[in-house]
């Protein structure tokens, strides 16, 4: 699953406690298994800066960049483990309170069907 999430409550996506808590619960409501603890830093310049979010799962990752100029995150949850992309959102709008949401997901098959 890839999604933009835009126009987030500001104070949420600048919050390194709110967004641990938010990879801990999808993680836990998406039913994955963590892979180590969640890597989250803050870099840039001015209103470059940002939280990144890496959690490692058994299946492969999560990634989320929280972007303080416009308010706006980007989350990738990439998994070939069947997961349910309304549960995604649902935990990002509790978490985080966007006002658009732009989504896209994309089943993994390495193998054409007929191949498998």
């Amino acid at each position: 699953m890839v999604a933009d999430f835009g126009k987030c409550l500001p104070s949420s996506i600048r919050c390194s406690r709110n967004i641990l808590s938010f990879s801990r619960t999808l993680v836990s409501e998406i039913e994955m298994v963590p892979y180590g603890q969640p890597l989250l830093k803050h870099f840039g310049e001015g209103n470059k800066a940002g939280f990144t979010l890496v959690q490692l799962i058994e299946t492969s990752n999560i990634c989320a960049h929280f972007v303080e100029e416009t308010d706006d995150i980007y989350l990738d949850v990439f998994s070939c483990k069947r997961f349910d992309p309304e549960t995604v959102e649902r935990v990002v709008k509790r978490y985080f309170a966007p006002a658009t949401t732009t989504k896209f997901f994309l089943n993994r098959q390495a193998l054409a069907p007929e191949l498998k």
